[in-house]
């Protein structure tokens, strides 16, 4: 395919743009392992890309976020001439916008079907039953949990689930140990990145409170992985 040369600084748009646009991704991070066995050159992380190697690779468009990437990296590869197109995405409409601002708009391809499968899964979610309150760690020593204005968030809140420190000043404040288990939560969400959670890894924390682990890409990635996000995560979280 012909077309701009992009390379990605954030996972879940590596994915979106390798099925999306694909031919178009020249670079990615060393996190960015889906679609498996991507060939395309590495430039370091999503926190510390090697500028240089970005630029040599001549791209087009950068894509990056503002949650993922930092913005002095970023400014220092607008230094260098290139054009970098960084994304919000905090809610699950958002990520729809921004999804077709990369592909349509930055890679110049036609909306990809997998885009509209996907709004349409959503839209079609069967209603949630009773609401649960639930505590959602992302990181542990020291303890962080999902606070206000997250997409993970507002996934689960489309799901039934409200997230306890949801109206917590911070977006992913961390909380002592102590204060989290008196929070009142009913379920205890577990994500499997960017912290690896697991079934001996977590749970213990929180004795007597029932625990839902749960694919963090399907909970925290916009892309080619919402159009099966709905189902993977309703199943988790029963």
């Amino acid at each position: 395919m012909s077309g701009p040369r992009v390379v990605s600084l954030v996972p879940s748009l590596t994915e979106a743009v390798a099925v999306g646009a694909p031919g178009l991704l020249v670079g990615a991070t060393d996190w960015c392992v889906h679609p498996a066995g991507l060939g395309v050159a590495r430039i370091g992380g999503t926190k510390n890309p090697d500028v240089a190697a970005v630029a040599a690779l001549r791209p087009d468009l950068v894509v990056a976020n503002e949650e993922e990437n930092r913005a002095q990296d970023l400014d220092a590869l607008r230094a260098t001439g290139l054009t970098v197109l960084v994304t919000e995405v905090r809610t699950l409409e958002q990520a729809f916008t921004e999804l077709a601002r990369v592909l349509v708009d930055g890679c110049g391809v036609a909306r990809p079907r997998w885009l509209d499968e996907a709004r349409h899964a959503w839209v079609e979610l069967p209603p949630p039953g009773p609401r649960r309150r639930a505590l959602v760690p992302v990181w542990r020593r020291p303890w962080m949990v999902l606070g206000r204005d997250t997409f993970a968030g507002d996934l689960l809140a489309r799901l039934g689930v409200e997230n306890v420190y949801g109206g917590h000043p911070e977006r992913y404040p961390r909380i002592p140990l102590a204060e989290l288990r008196e929070a009142g939560a009913e379920l205890l969400v577990l994500p499997d990145e960017p912290y690896r959670f697991t079934a001996d890894d977590g749970p213990e924390a929180f004795p007597g409170l029932p625990a839902a682990l749960v694919d963090g890409r399907h909970l925290t990635w916009y892309g080619p992985s919402l159009v099966r996000a709905p189902g993977v995560l309703r199943a988790a979280l029963r």
